[in-house]
């Protein structure tokens, strides 16, 4: 169990996510954390569908621990950490299933955006409100 994150979404490592040294590519874990980012985001402003996807990622930063070898699980802990204006850092820790070893840790910069007007927005409060119900000790400003 990941403690402090709430939110957690499953991964199981295919073959296709192996490089040429046979464990997980470093690449492979932006997509796993992407994966678990949407599926936050969807679940946290209990949105549906890709078209509610009003962000855009403005970092990431990724601190590799242990690797990942084919037909592993992992679980992706997902939480806001904090909230500024326009953006917000969404932090996340990858274990192996069952808590046995760190994988990766990581953070991301997202900036709440309007894709029409091609420019970032203040966030909501209802997004605000519905970010602190899901991650109430994350932080403002």
């Amino acid at each position: 169990m990941l403690t402090g994150f709430r939110f957690q979404y499953p991964v199981d490592v295919r073959f296709a996510d192996l490089d040429a040294l046979r464990h997980v590519n470093n690449a492979v874990f932006l997509t796993y954390l992407e994966s678990a980012r949407i599926a936050y985001w969807l679940h946290a402003t209990r949105r549906l569908g890709l078209e509610s996807l009003d962000m855009i990622l403005a970092c990431t930063e990724i601190e590799y621990r242990s690797p990942v070898m084919f037909g592993e699980s992992l679980v992706v802990g997902v939480r806001t950490a904090s909230l500024r204006r326009a953006s917000f850092v969404m932090e996340f820790r990858v274990e192996a299933s069952g808590g046995e070893r760190l994988v990766a840790e990581a953070k991301k910069t997202l900036v709440y955006y309007d894709f029409t007007a091609r420019k970032s927005l203040p966030l909501p409060a209802a997004i605000r409100a519905q970010l602190r119900a899901q991650d109430p000790e994350l932080r403002e400003g």
